[in-house]
């Protein structure tokens, strides 16, 4: 960047080549300046010393000039290069945005495929920014899209198809494009078809107990452990990974049925009716087409697919059997999308048979020969799982089976898509797994895999998962097996720490996700075997390797290890103790930090081991008590742009440790008691709200005046209770309200009572204050 500002010479030169009218002059300056544009646009837009006005100013009129250029490469290097600056939007450019788009008009219909992308590109920008400027011109361009989403070239097509969901996604208004899908639709729906040059027609051939290269394997990423309710949202996992105009289809229908829902059925249905039953072999790709078709308007449209859903799933389910692989595969896929309603149908006995048929299917599939169809089987199975969670225990023996024939059939990239059939099954049916036959199909072929694998081997880490899972749902049962795991999850956190100073010496390149996998499997035990967890961590080192975790630079790791560290004070505080302290100012400092936004899960699971580990040590706490208290007051009281777990957990934290040194925190109460009870209030009643609430009433006796000024926050958080199980913190909560009933004199606790909601006062009527 340094060099293009330095060196207002070489500006002055490219400006010289345009204007020289010698073509290689032109190319080689246009191709240096779109190079500029594409890499670092800003710059051009800015003052350079030396130069009279921002160099984007003198190109920007040429490059719109040479739109009409009879040279095909500075026709393509022009306009690649403004389309650039439509984000920017520099001055210059919005003044000319009518030259920009007329000359667009013009290339709409250039002969070279590469001009046409970037015709479509530009409008697909522009909807996506800059919707405004292309309003007069809607009209144009949508029947310009529709035509060119049809065109020869697939790359244009692509380009043009983006321009649906990009218009869905800017949340336009729908009415503009409502005319267009009797049209729009078919052109989708044939898009959707494989392309004869689709890889995945020659992956579909593979034979499945081909090995895999270590190329097919995709990259995997674990999340780390987070405590509280998750704000994020799972993104649908793509069945493949390239982009392409079959799929881009599939997306604009999927964002079409969200924004006009039922309305697409009339002319979509009789299309994919018509292409379902085409007959013959060759027809293959249009019933494929067919049935991703229906996935992917399986959520916008439920309400009108609703009461056909079940001949819809009847009619799927023999597909499963195809002789097409693509067909199988797309297959499971689209009877995933529609789960829910499977699931739901079992109250009754056509629903019942119905599920029982989708989940035989899914499982023969499972077992497929064909890695595509195994794949996509497996993931519609975990999707199904979810939804069915109980209504699996009947079936489980049967399903196991199933799970690890495959696991015992699978080349390595599927393998682990089983240990997440494998994981997601534990979480679904929990202790129900928890059976000596269930055990003795499901464990050996696990721990056998387990002994296989080098503790630098990535495939550990999906394994490590799954046993999270495990240990989680079979709780105390888990113990058989825990000892070794638990050692070598301490191996491979000390070698990787190792491994980050001295790979050498360690054996191994450093990979931090081999520690935050080990420190979440650790978490799966502790809250799995509960004080079981007591005896393998007296005979470690796992405090020591944790603070040093607890203090890594890397985010991720610190995320897991604050988990571990609440889930071991629940469990075995006793060991912690003799580092209490390191841990505490440890976990103080992520709360104390400028950068709180970008580690808020950080801060927000260091928040919640500080109130387990208060409740577990009690006054052992108060050294840093007040240093965190003043840590949690400003997330409380600025909230805006954190996430709702870490003001929650940043609430039950504050009360945690009022209810432990309530002489330490009520002197300041006056300082945080008003946004501290709006937190309150936003809780939902668990036992962890109790804790809090024990911390407000040990507070408000050791400083009733503290509470004053906020009585009306303290009233509505109070209201906020369901109902108290505790009965003792029913009668504590009962003593505080009439101790200010009778302090506020003259009339002052009636005036308080007043500015209270009706439906405020109607719960308070419980603590008989009348």
């Amino acid at each position: 960047i340094e060099g293009i500002v330095g060196w207002p010479e070489l500006l002055n030169a490219l400006v010289k080549c345009l204007d020289s009218n010698d073509v290689n002059h032109m190319e080689g300056a246009m191709d240096a300046l779109s190079k500029i544009c594409e890499d670092v646009p800003q710059v051009l837009d800015s003052d350079i010393p030396g130069l009279s006005e921002r160099p984007i100013n003198a190109f920007l009129p040429r490059f719109l000039q040479l739109f009409q250029s009879p040279n095909t490469t500075l026709r393509k290097l022009s306009l690649s290069s403004v389309n650039e600056y439509i984000l920017l939007m520099p001055t210059v450019l919005y003044i000319s945005m009518d030259k920009y788009l007329q000359g667009l008009f013009v290339l709409a219909n250039d002969p070279a495929p590469e001009v046409r992308k970037l015709v479509c590109a530009a409008f697909v920008q522009l909807i996506e920014v800059r919707s405004a400027v292309l309003e007069p011109h809607l009209r144009n361009v949508i029947e310009y899209m529709l035509l060119v989403n049809k065109d020869s070239s697939e790359e244009v097509a692509l380009e043009a198809c983006e321009f649906w969901s990009a218009y869905c996604e800017a949340e336009l208004p729908p009415e503009n494009l409502r005319e267009f899908l009797p049209r729009l639709l078919p052109i989708l729906l044939s898009n959707m078809a494989y392309a004869d040059d689709d890889e995945s027609l020659l992956e579909a051939e593979e034979d499945g107990s081909e090995p895999d290269r270590d190329q097919d394997l995709k990259p995997r990423f674990h999340s780390s452990r987070f405590h509280g309710s998750e704000d994020v949202e799972d993104e649908d996992d793509d069945i493949v990974n390239v982009w392409n105009l079959r799929k881009c289809s599939a997306a604009a229908l999927d964002l079409l049925s969200n924004v006009f829902g039922d309305e697409i059925l009339p002319t979509l249905m009789p299309i994919v009716q018509a292409k379902l039953s085409a007959t013959g072999d060759e027809a293959w790709k249009d019933r494929e087409a067919a049935v991703l078709a229906l996935g992917a308007i399986g959520e916008g449209c439920i309400n009108g697919l609703y009461p056909h859903l079940s001949e819809i799933i009847a009619f799927l389910i023999p597909l499963l059997d195809d002789k097409f692989p693509l067909i199988r595969s797309i297959s499971c896929w689209t009877l995933s999308r529609f789960s829910k309603y499977i699931v739901q149908g079992t109250a009754h006995q056509d629903g019942h048979d119905q599920f029982e048929k989708v989940l035989m299917g899914l499982l023969r599939r499972i077992l497929d020969d064909n890695k595509r169809v195994q794949e996509a089987a497996c993931s519609a199975f975990a999707t199904l799982e979810e939804e069915a969670a109980e209504e699996l225990a009947p079936r489980l023996d049967i399903i196991l089976q199933h799970l690890m024939l495959a696991f015992g059939k699978y080349q390595r990239r599927n393998l682990r898509i089983v240990y997440d059939a494998i994981g997601t099954l534990a979480d679904a049916v929990g202790r129900e797994l928890n059976q000596p036959t269930y055990l003795e199909i499901l464990m050996p072929p696990l721990i056998a895999k387990w002994q296989q694998l080098s503790n630098s081997d990535k495939d550990l880490f999906p394994l490590l998962e799954c046993f999270t899972s495990i240990a989680q749902a079979l709780g105390t049962e888990f113990s058989q097996f825990a000892p070794p795991v638990y050692q070598r999850c301490i191996i491979i956190i000390q070698t990787q720490q190792l491994a980050k100073v001295d790979p050498v010496s360690a054996g191994a390149q450093y990979d931090k996700e081999f520690i935050v996998c080990c420190l979440d499997l650790l978490s799966g035990l502790a809250e799995g075997l509960g004080p079981g967890m007591e005896s393998l961590v007296s005979q470690s080192n796992l405090r020591d390797l944790l603070l040093q975790c607890c203090m890594d630079d890397a985010y991720d790791i610190r995320q897991s290890a604050f988990a571990l560290l609440g889930d071991l004070a629940r469990v075995c505080p006793v060991h912690l103790h003799p580092r209490l302290a390191e841990f505490l100012e440890t976990a103080a400092k992520q709360l104390n930090t400028p950068k709180l936004k970008e580690t808020v899960s950080v801060a927000n699971n260091a928040c919640w081991a500080i109130g387990e580990l208060a409740i577990k040590v009690h006054k052992d706490i108060s050294p840093v008590a007040l240093t965190v208290v003043s840590c949690l007051v400003p997330i409380l009281q600025h909230p805006e742009g954190l996430n709702k777990s870490l003001i929650e957990n940043s609430a039950i934290t504050l009360g945690r440790l009022a209810w432990v040194c309530p002489e330490l925190v009520s002197p300041h109460m006056e300082h945080f008691m008003q946004s501290w009870c709006i937190a309150l209030s936003m809780i939902r009643d668990d036992i962890e709200k109790e804790e809090a609430f024990r911390g407000l009433c040990a507070m408000v006796r050791a400083n009733p005046s503290g509470a004053l000024n906020s009585l009306v926050f303290m009233c509505k958080a109070i209201a906020s209770w369901h109902e108290i199980r505790s009965e003792d913190l029913h009668n504590q909560v009962c003593q505080v309200l009439h101790g200010y009933k009778q302090m506020l004199k003259n009339g002052a606790w009636e005036q308080c009572m007043s500015s209270l909601e009706p439906h405020v006062k109607d719960k308070l009527l419980k603590y008989q204050l009348q």
